[in-house]
């Protein structure tokens, strides 16, 4: 049976478009009703959702009582979320949120205790886990293709012409207050989900840099060079910052004992390896993803499968909270110029 889901947002709440297609498109997902502090975003959620929308308010708390849904969708600037989250979780909703989802990992790990008491899934927005060559290249490593992990390379790059922009400099994800961080938080938080996810391990140790190389006028960042130091014993480098023009360069490469793997989202052949592991098939390896939907449409309906009790989350709340400890311990890392050891939780 689809279940009702609440979305808790706000004047140009962010990807609330994608997230919107994502509810009217899943099968999972049943009446949708709304919270929206400034109203703006009604007219939208209408002509996306179309009869799926029950209700809109101005006031999140009430809307949750009323309308009691299975699942919350909170997308908010990364200050606003934390008290969002915490409201949904305490009428009983699991919830997807749109990361970083808050500022500080302090913030975030109490919102972890409590779903995780109250057994609520608390997923953060890391779509990428879905993409076919994210999972077939978790499947190489999981089954010991590489053998024992030696080196990861991650590296994120997205286009410094947005940064020129004052109207794009006015956003919340460009001022550190209410971000937490600019590129890192932003976006190379999904490739650093990825690797995670892809390998099983957690980050350690961090180290490195991190500054306006572009020279805009803001306060977050637009440049990370950092150095990461695994529990299985792993070392990376992490590139993530706005350097372009124009588009993306994505890649992540890995190296073991007994091969490497390349996923590049650039390159002709997204994802290919080559393993001693299987004597019988020799020289490099490629994989086609198939041409399966993408973005968030994929991660609404896997969330609202979970929220209805049909599968596992596609990411746990304690996952998310280690992805963003990492982050978090590196910025301190790199404000300091010490190596910052990253709590286990």
């Amino acid at each position: 049976m689809p279940i009702p889901v609440a979305v808790l947002t706000h004047a140009a709440g962010p990807h609330l478009d994608a997230y919107l297609a994502g509810l009217a498109a899943s099968s999972e997902v049943g009446e949708v009703s709304i919270a929206d502090p400034s109203g703006s975003v009604f007219a939208a959620a209408q002509k996306t959702l179309g009869p799926k929308l029950k209700a809109t308010g101005k006031d999140a708390a009430a809307l949750l009582r009323e309308a009691k849904p299975k699942m919350a969708l909170v997308t908010m600037e990364a200050v606003l979320a934390p008290p969002a989250i915490d409201a949904a979780l305490e009428q009983g909703c699991h919830v997807l949120a749109e990361k970083p989802a808050c500022v500080r990992a302090s913030d975030f790990e109490p919102l972890v205790r409590k779903a995780e008491g109250k057994h609520l899934h608390l997923m953060l927005a890391f779509a990428n886990r879905l993409k076919p060559e994210a999972r077939e290249a978790q499947r190489l490593v999981r089954e010991g293709r590489l053998g024992k992990l030696y080196g990861i390379e991650i590296h994120l790059v997205a286009d410094q012409t947005r940064l020129k922009s004052p109207s794009y400099r006015q956003n919340w994800f460009a001022q550190k207050a209410r971000a937490g961080g600019g590129h890192l938080t932003w976006l190379g938080i999904h490739w650093l989900d990825m690797a995670l996810f892809i390998t099983g391990a957690e980050v350690e140790a961090v180290a490195g840099f991190s500054g306006n190389v572009g020279g805009q006028p803001m306060d977050v960042e637009d440049s990370n060079a950092a150095a990461l130091r695994f529990t299985n014993g792993m070392f990376g480098t992490m590139t993530s910052g706005y350097y372009l023009d124009r588009g993306y360069h994505q890649h992540l490469k890995l190296w073991g004992e007994k091969g490497w793997l390349e996923m590049d989202q650039q390159a002709e052949v997204i994802l290919k390896w080559y393993s001693t592991a299987e004597p019988k098939v020799s020289g490099v390896q490629n994989y086609a993803p198939p041409k399966e939907p993408s973005g968030y449409t994929p991660f609404v309906h896997e969330c609202a499968r979970a929220a209805a009790g049909l599968q596992a989350p596609p990411v746990t709340g304690r996952e998310g909270l280690r992805v963003l400890d990492a982050i978090y311990a590196f910025y301190e890392a790199a404000k300091t110029g010490q190596t910052k050891s990253v709590a286990r939780k």
